[in-house]
């Protein structure tokens, strides 16, 4: 098959980082498998540079179809099919322009004939309601299964004691709070452990002269976000946790004044759901 640039270039990235990270001496491997015979020292090139050159060369050959195998290679995703089925969706909608389409037949990854393009539609997703959210249940979270720094996982398990202390005592904004605080402490602690990870998303914040930000700059919106991306909260964690912080701004009692917002034991039942549920989330990842 050929494939028109923009295919090319989300295949790339699918090479890149979407799939697994891979740097330099890997991409090495991984082109060198499909007929070249380079090698990995000074003077190599960008990884973006050099995985586009090898991609335009294989366009068109036999090599790019196995490229393409080995890329959603499902035994490289084993635990994590879901993240799999999602890389599939995601580059057959630039596979569509030109007319073909990946399919996974259990382990086994072949292309057929896209006959029409389809798009997505948004309006037809269904959307997890905020009851269906809250009747989820976990097990009882711990941190210790995340091997966070030490200290920080003492301060945050201090501070899951105290929510539930909190929300005994219908404490709604207190516990929204410390929800809030401890949610941005641990995808914080989860950036600082994977820097490689967060740093390679799309969505990283950045500085003017385009350079990731430190990790510390990185605001609770930023984090939520990349954390996602990077697989490590689902959707549904992610759409609630924005809601939570929205509700921990309120900190400042002027915005509380402006908005007329007043928590109640509902909204502070919410707060702890979606900190629970990104621990879990979190937890299933590792």
């Amino acid at each position: 098959m050929i494939l028109q640039p923009k295919t090319l270039e989300k295949l790339r990235l699918l090479i890149n980082e979407e799939t697994e990270y891979r740097g330099g001496p890997k991409l090495v491997t991984f082109f060198n498998n499909l007929g070249f015979n380079d090698s990995y020292g000074q003077g190599f090139p960008s990884r973006w540079i050099y995985t586009d050159e090898k991609l335009v060369k294989i366009n068109g050959t036999p090599e790019l179809d196995k490229c393409i195998r080995s890329v959603f290679a499902p035994v490289n995703f084993i635990g994590n099919y879901e993240k799999l089925d999602k890389c599939i969706s995601d580059f057959n909608q630039f596979l569509a322009f030109d007319k073909w389409k990946v399919v996974r037949d259990g382990a086994t990854i072949k292309f057929a004939q896209a006959d029409k393009i389809t798009f997505e539609d948004v309006s037809a997703k269904s959307e997890v309601k905020e009851d269906d959210f809250l009747k989820k249940e976990f097990d009882e979270i711990t941190l210790n299964t995340l091997a966070l720094d030490n200290a920080l996982t003492e301060v945050l398990t201090l501070r899951l004691s105290e929510i539930k202390k909190c929300l005994n005592a219908e404490a709604s904004m207190s516990v929204i709070f410390l929800c809030g605080s401890t949610l941005e402490g641990l995808l914080l602690g989860m950036a600082i452990k994977n820097p490689r990870i967060y740093n390679m998303a799309v969505a990283v914040p950045r500085e003017k002269d385009q350079k990731v930000k430190a990790f510390h700059q990185w605001t609770l919106s930023n984090l939520i976000d990349v954390s996602c991306e990077v697989g490590y909260l689902r959707e549904d964690v992610k759409k609630f946790s924005h809601s939570l912080r929205d509700f921990r701004n309120y900190i400042h009692p002027y915005e509380q004044m402006g908005s007329g917002f007043n928590p109640d034991t509902h909204t502070a039942k919410i707060s702890w759901q979606v900190l629970k549920a990104a621990i879990y989330q979190i937890s299933q990842k590792k």
